[in-house]
């Protein structure tokens, strides 16, 4: 049994910031199971990296005899977050809600423990709140401290649309944590407003006040913003183990430290260790790479996967293949057969200025032939698409 300091210990390893130490401390010394409270608005159907940070802080938890309680925010979700939104996040529907939380569960005890997991869904509290209800939760809270919030500010600032259904978000959030009288609250960095509301509103209500710990935000695969499907910079927990360990190898050797901090299971002296023998010689940076590929393929697939998927990125960038799983598109000659046509719809870019922009810099090669003509189409026939150095596409111009 861990006692207190070393448990401390674990538990801030990767934080942000932990408010408030002195009284998670006095949590834990009462030596009974804590209640740890973490929602998922369930607005994409697939988990990334960038939740996973905070889900092996979960289980950190976990590890420590803690219960976890996985809210699914059925009912907030409909409302959608506006953190760090520059406008009104428009809201799901009840069918694209439940059917991503069904995804979600799924794939979260890929990390976490079933035994001491409790998934609940918000919509069982406050679906059940009619109109007073609503109108005395909203009364425990000012319009002055709502537009303490960053998003809010600014966008009043800029006199962006802020719609008063917005403000409902953090104070449903906040009376989560009142329903499920939870100990401690994680989150991003970019929820610290939305948990600081549930300490708030848990004092309001007369329950001693929750914890908060925030995770950092990690870094999607272009080292810049943050891991979001709606940037393309993301690596799902369900793609295909090959695609996976390809997006990790993508990442940059500095960002790289990053992901063995937030996501690895090796203790921080065992990532110390590595840093030294890369920056000492004595380790090259891609085996490194290869080695949190190979970690992370086989946490949400399997060793043998993990395997697999070295032997095939190896043998095709070191050899120059094609990879067997690239992807297939087809088009017709014309319009369509123009690369930023056929690289946008095959899904190899966002959008046609973002093609543009890479043929520009050198990036597209064509049957291993630089492209840098963005408006030509290509003829009908059989081709092998090269984007930078990871990217393949088998393209059909008929």
């Amino acid at each position: 049994m861990l006692d207190i300091d070393q448990q401390m210990a674990r538990i801030k390893r990767g934080v942000a910031e932990l408010i408030d130490e002195g009284e998670l401390r006095k949590k834990i010394a009462r030596g009974t199971p804590l209640r740890i409270k973490v929602g998922f608005d369930p607005t994409a159907p697939d988990l990334h990296l960038g939740h996973t940070v905070v889900m092996h802080k979960m289980r950190h938890f976990q590890e420590l005899g803690h219960t976890v309680v996985f809210l699914i925010g059925d009912f907030t979700g409909r409302i959608g977050d506006p953190s760090g939104r520059s406008e009104t996040r428009p809201p799901l529907t009840e069918e694209q809600v439940l059917a991503n939380a069904e995804t979600y569960k799924r794939q979260v005890f890929k990390i976490l423990d079933p035994e001491k997991t409790v998934v609940a869904f918000n919509s069982r509290w406050l679906g059940a709140m009619n109109a007073t209800d609503f109108i005395r939760l909203a009364s425990s809270y000012t319009v002055a401290r709502m537009m303490e919030r960053d998003d809010f500010e600014k966008r009043f600032r800029e006199q962006r649309p802020i719609s008063i259904h917005e403000f409902l978000y953090p104070l449903c959030q906040g009376y989560d944590s009142v329903s499920l009288k939870t100990d401690v609250e994680m989150g991003g960095t970019d929820q610290k407003f939305n948990l600081l509301v549930g300490r708030t509103l848990q004092a309001h209500y007369g329950l001693e006040p929750q914890c908060i710990l925030t995770m950092p935000l990690l870094e999607g695969t272009d080292g810049v913003r943050k891991m979001s499907k709606s940037y393309g910079n993301y690596i799902g927990i369900a793609e295909p183990p090959a695609a996976m360990f390809g997006k990790v190898m993508s990442v940059s050797d500095d960002l790289m430290w990053r992901y063995y901090e937030l996501l690895s299971s090796r203790t921080l002296e065992e990532i110390a260790d590595l840093k030294r023998g890369v920056a000492e010689g004595r380790l090259h940076p891609k085996t490194v790479k290869e080695d949190l590929a190979f970690e992370m393929v086989a946490r949400y697939h399997s060793e043998s996967h993990a395997r697999e998927a070295r032997r095939g990125f190896n043998a095709v960038f070191a050899g120059g293949g094609v990879p067997d799983d690239a992807p297939v598109h087809a088009c017709d000659h014309g319009d369509d057969s123009t690369p930023p046509a056929f690289l946008e719809a095959a899904g190899l870019v966002k959008s046609r200025g973002e093609a543009k922009r890479l043929i520009k810099e050198g990036a597209l090669s064509i049957d291993d032939a630089r492209c840098d003509d963005p408006s030509t189409p290509l003829a009908p026939g059989e081709y092998v698409i090269k984007l930078g150095k990871k990217r393949f596409l088998r393209l059909t111009v008929r």
